[in-house]
C-alpha cells in the first residue's frame, strides 16, 4: 500500500538519515517470512550462506531450504559476539553469495557500531556478498540508538535490511514488517512473494503506517523503559545467584552463562523441574551456544523478580 509505503521511508529518513526509494523497499508477513524467503529468491544451489551462530534458526533452515550450503560464522563473548571476517576462508568467501547478520543480536544482546558495520560491508564488497541484516529490535534499546547499515554509503549496492514492526510497536502476531535494501534483491523477494503470498492484511497496513509515523511518541519510547527495569532486575538477579552477566544494551533477552558443571539443556532442564522456571538452551542457536542460556524480559517486573528469587535458591 502507499501509505504504508510512505510510512516507511519517512520513518527511515528521520531515524537513520536514509533516503529509501520506492524501489528500494517491500512490505513483509512479518520479518521472519522475508528472512525466510530471502535464500530462495537470491541463492542458487551449492552457494554458500554465511550464518552466525550462536543465532536465529531461521537463517541456516531458509539456506537449507533453498539448497545453499550454510556456512557458521562464530560468534563469541571475546568478540564481542561480532563475527571476524578475517577467519572466514578465502574459497568459502568466494563461493558465499549472502550472509546474514542480526544487531542488536538474538540472543546476546550485542550491538554492532559503524566501524563493525564498515568491514563487514567491506568484506561483503571484496566478496560480492549480499548482506540480509536482521534489525528486528534496532527501536528496542536502553543506552545509544542502534544503527541501520544502510547509513554507510555504498550499502544500498550489498545490502537488504529487515525491520519488524512486532518489537518496536507492540505489534507480535500482527505479522507486519518490511525489508529495504538493494533495488534487485527487493524486487528479487518480492517475486518470491508475489507467487506465494498476497502480502499483509490492508488493516494492518494502515494500523503499522500509523505506528511508523508516530515512533517517536513518548508511550512508544516508555516501552523501552519498561524492558530496562525487567533487565536490571534479571541482570542483578542473576550475579546475586552467583551468575556472572553484562546488562545487555538493546533487546528484551539476556544470554547468561550456565553454572559451572553444567550443559545449557540440563542447566535448563533443573530450572524448570526445581523452580518451574521457563529459559532457553543456549544450543537452541545451534553448538555455539552450548555453555549459555537465554532469558526474554517479555513478562512484567514483578513477575521477573520472582524467576530471580527461584533461581537463586537453585541446589547446586
Amino acid at each position: 500500500m502507499a501509505e504504508f509505503a510512505e510510512a516507511v521511508t519517512a520513518f527511515f529518513e528521520r531515524r537513520f538519515g536514509v533516503a529509501v526509494g520506492r524501489s528500494q523497499l517491500t512490505a513483509l508477513i512479518g520479518s521472519k517470512e522475508g528472512i525466510g524467503h530471502l535464500p530462495t529468491a537470491v541463492v542458487n544451489p551449492g552457494e554458500v550462506v554465511l550464518v552466525p551462530e550462536p543465532g536465529y534458526p531461521v537463517y541456516t533452515s531458509a539456506a537449507v531450504f533453498a539448497g545453499g550450503e550454510p556456512v557458521r560464522l562464530s560468534l563469541r563473548s571475546d568478540g564481542g559476539w561480532l563475527p571476524d571476517f578475517a577467519a572466514v576462508p578465502e574459497d568459502v568467501a568466494r563461493r558465499a553469495k549472502l550472509m546474514y547478520l542480526n544487531y542488536p543480536n538474538n540472543p546476546t544482546g550485542a550491538v554492532a557500531n559503524l566501524d563493525f558495520f564498515e568491514r563487514a560491508l567491506r568484506f561483503a564488497q571484496a566478496n560480492d556478498i549480499l548482506i540480509a541484516h536482521d534489525a528486528a529490535y534496532s527501536e528496542v534499546f536502553f543506552e545509544h540508538k542502534p544503527h541501520s547499515l544502510l547509513e554507510l554509503g555504498g550499502a544500498f549496492d550489498h545490502v537488504i535490511e529487515f525491520h519488524s514492526l512486532s518489537k518496536s510497536f507492540n505489534m507480535t502476531g500482527w505479522r507486519i514488517a518490511f525489508a529495504v535494501g538493494n533495488a534487485e534483491a527487493v524486487a528479487s523477494l518480492t517475486k518470491v512473494k508475489d507467487n506465494v503470498d498476497s502480502g499483509p492484511f490492508n488493516a494492518i497496513q494502515h494500523a503499522a503506517a500509523d505506528a511508523l509515523t508516530h515512533a517517536d511518541h513518548v508511550d512508544v519510547r516508555a516501552m523501552s523503559d519498561v524492558y530496562r527495569q525487567r533487565r536490571d532486575i534479571v541482570v542483578a538477579g542473576l550475579n546475586e545467584a552467583g551468575i556472572p552477566v553484562d546488562a545487555p544494551e538493546a533487546g528484551f533477552y539476556v544470554w547468561a552463562p550456565c553454572p559451572d558443571g553444567y550443559t545449557s539443556m540440563e542447566f535448563v532442564a533443573k530450572v524448570l523441574t526445581d523452580v518451574s522456571v521457563v529459559t532457553i538452551p543456549g544450543t537452541g542457536f545451534g553448538p555455539l551456544g552450548e555453555g549459555y542460556f537465554r532469558i526474554a524480559l517479555t513478562v512484567d517486573a514483578d513477575r521477573m523478580g520472582q524467576a530471580m528469587e527461584r533461581i537463586r535458591s537453585v541446589k547446586r
